[in-house]
Parts: structure tokens; sequence; C-alpha cells
């Protein structure tokens, strides 16, 4: 055999079985539902104070939606199980009784992207101590990694979202499905139908003392937002605009979105004199760059199904923003 050629053929092998090899030790993809943890415990501390004080924790209602909805939705496995297709799970709690007192956070551990959560101690009370100190990290990890891996999903069929861009010199990135419904100088909804009803993403602008120079933030977004509503959006019927729902007080949350300063408002909304309603987050961006409050805000309508990974939904989407320069 010609010299050359066998080098070659050699080569060939060498890469072959060098690929191979990497796909062995690469780690599993992790799968499952959005929103969801695998929780590995044995049945005894389940059906005690531990499992109840994960489930107050992690399974409390998620504000701002009409209905009660979990935070997440949680599967419990003993731990003679933690085996097979649940540490595939984005999302894992291992909790157990042992002679070490341990909170432990390990990334990747069987599968990526995930987060597994170690907590061990010698008695119930040194699990609840755990529980108890760090459930709220470990809330925004899940929260994030949620977020992540959602966005993900929509970057594999984006649509095209030059008109967002042009108009309001952002990037963001939306997924196949929605629509344009309606498009002004300054204001854009874009709309997207489901078997149970319909989502919503709202982006407009306003002048930016508007919300910034005045001390009540949560009174001027909810005026700000029932006047889009009353100029843009409306019922079937006649004066039916779109109002935050008067029976309930939305929240307010001060957070960095794209590292600017931005309020996120989460609550319900109706037409009036309609029986249509649902739930909304209104996240307002401070960009004082462009002097400009930039309003992004997500709602859906969906009276047959469950709401809360709709939201989600919408929340990855607009968490997505990037202001260009």
């Amino acid at each position: 055999m010609n010299k050359n050629l066998f080098l070659f053929f050699c080569f060939i092998l060498l890469l072959f079985f060098s690929c191979k090899k990497q796909e062995e030790n690469a780690p599993r993809k992790a799968t499952g539902k959005t929103n969801t943890i695998s929780v590995i415990i044995d049945d005894p501390l389940w059906n005690g104070e531990i499992g109840e004080s994960i489930r107050n924790k992690f399974a409390s209602p998620v504000i701002g939606l009409p209905q009660e909805e979990p935070l997440f939705t949680i599967n419990q496995y003993p731990v003679k199980l933690m085996e097979g297709f649940m540490t595939d799970s984005r999302t894992i709690i291992v909790v157990k009784k042992e002679n070490t007192t341990l909170f432990e956070i390990k990334k990747n551990q069987y599968a990526s992207p995930q987060n597994v959560f170690h907590i061990s101690g010698k008695t119930n009370g040194d699990i609840l101590e755990i529980i108890e100190k760090n459930s709220s990290q470990i809330i925004q990890i899940i929260k994030e990694t949620e977020i992540e891996e959602s966005q993900r999903i929509n970057k594999q069929s984006l649509m095209n979202s030059g008109i967002i861009r042009n108009k309001f010199k952002i990037s963001l990135e939306v997924p196949n499905g929605y629509l344009y419904a309606l498009q002004k100088s300054k204001f854009l909804w874009l709309k997207k139908e489901i078997i149970s009803g319909n989502t919503s993403l709202l982006i407009y602008e306003v002048p930016i003392n508007s919300i910034k120079n005045h001390s009540n933030i949560i009174t001027n977004i909810i005026r700000i937002r029932d006047s889009i509503g009353n100029l843009y959006i409306s019922g079937t019927e006649e004066d039916t605009p779109m109002i935050t729902e008067e029976g309930y007080s939305p929240y307010l949350f001060k957070l960095k979105l794209n590292g600017k300063e931005t309020y996120e408002t989460k609550g319900t909304w109706e037409l009036k004199n309609d029986f249509m309603s649902g739930p909304f987050v209104n996240y307002a961006i401070v960009d004082e760059a462009n002097n400009r409050i930039l309003v992004l805000e997500g709602f859906c309508y969906s009276p047959s199904k469950n709401e809360r990974d709709l939201m989600h939904e919408l929340e990855a989407i607009i968490k997505s923003i990037v202001i260009l320069k």
C-alpha cells in the first residue's frame, strides 16, 4: 500500500475514534417539562415536615396569576431510584438523612444543562434549617436556568424581527408563531394563537419622565398601560378597552434588564365591560441613553388552560432583549 495512503487511513481512523470518545464522554442532554423539579427523597421524610417544607417553598402559588398554580411542578422519587431517567432532569433536589450536614450545588452532574442541589443533615431540624436558609437561592437558580432553556429552544426557530429592530433599536428573540397584530409609530403588538386562546407581546416607548420623575412608580405604570389599552387593545364590543384589573393590586419589583434599571410589574388584566381577563407581566426599562422608558409587556388569554408556562415563555422572550447602540 502506498505510504501516503496508509498514513491517510490511519489519520481517518484516529479522528473517528477520537470523535466517538468525545461523544461518549459528553454529558447527556437534560430533559423535562418547563418549571419541573425532581425531588429525590425517601417517603418517610417526604410525608413529614421536611416534605411539607419543600412543598411550601417550591410549590407555592405563582404571583400575578388569576388562578392558583404552583411555582414549580414537583415529582418525588425515593433515594434508591436515583438512577435512570430522573437523573436527566434539569433540576434535581436530593435530600438525605446522613451523619454530615451539607448543602452543595453541582452543575451538570448527570446531564446538561442541570442543577443538582444536595441537602443532608443528621436530624430533621438540620435539614429544615438548610431548606429555610437556601430556598431563595435555589429558586433563583432554577428560574434562571429555565429561562435560559426556553431561550435556547426559541433560538431554534425565530421570526424575522427586523421591524422590531428598526422601530425600537433593540434585538429581541421572538419564536416563530407570533404575528404582527398592530403597528404604530411607537407601538407594536405581536400575537400568537394557541388552542386555548392566545399570547401577546407589546412593545412601546414613553417619555422618560413619565415614570422616572414620579414617586409612585406603580401608579404611573398602571396609568400608562391602561392608556395604551384604551388606545389600541379592546374587545369586539364598543367601550371594552383592556385595563389593569381593579380588584387585585399588581406586584412591583426592581431589577436589571440588559444592564439597565427596570421595573417589573405582575398582575391581571381585564376587558372593561366584558368578561375576558388574564395575567400580564410588564417591564419598564429606563433607557437614559435614548431618553425613554421602553416597555415590553406579555399577556395571555387562556381560560381553559394553566397559564404559568405561557407567561414563562413571554418572560423568556422579553429577557432576551439587547438595546442596540
